[in-house]
């Protein structure tokens, strides 16, 4: 009886559980809704595309029980848009690691097109 030749070994291709280990992974892109309203037009200046943001999950927004509130060092800037707030919202009441950071800067778009993040599980 013979038995089946084992292929030749061949280089190690991680799987995805090995990839992300040690690593964060984006769960969302979205732009910064509340620009405005914030602290982020006085902020604009110091701002810079790849800045530590800190997601705040605010129960007890009178306007919408899953509000996610989005500070850079300390300060408010703004808000996830209510329509794209819902899982990150489910993830930090289940305590999960999360951070976001700015993905791209536009000075010159219309107010809530501005400021663009990434929002990252740990």
């Amino acid at each position: 009886m013979s038995h089946p030749q084992r292929p030749a070994a061949s280089v190690h291709e991680p799987c995805l559980d090995e990839a992300i280990i040690g690593r964060h992974l984006v769960i969302q892109r979205s732009r910064l809704a509340g620009f405005r309203h914030h602290e982020a037009p006085a902020l604009l200046p110091a701002l810079r595309a790849g800045s530590h943001l800190t997601l705040t999950a605010e129960r007890d927004n009178p306007h919408d029980d899953d509000a996610v509130a989005i500070h850079w060092q300390g300060h408010m800037l703004g808000y996830l848009p209510r329509g794209e707030n819902l899982v990150v919202a489910r993830l930090l009441a289940r305590q999960r690691r999360l951070s976001a950071r700015i993905r791209r800067l536009v000075p010159d778009a219309e107010h809530n097109q501005r400021l663009q993040i990434e929002v990252l599980m740990h």
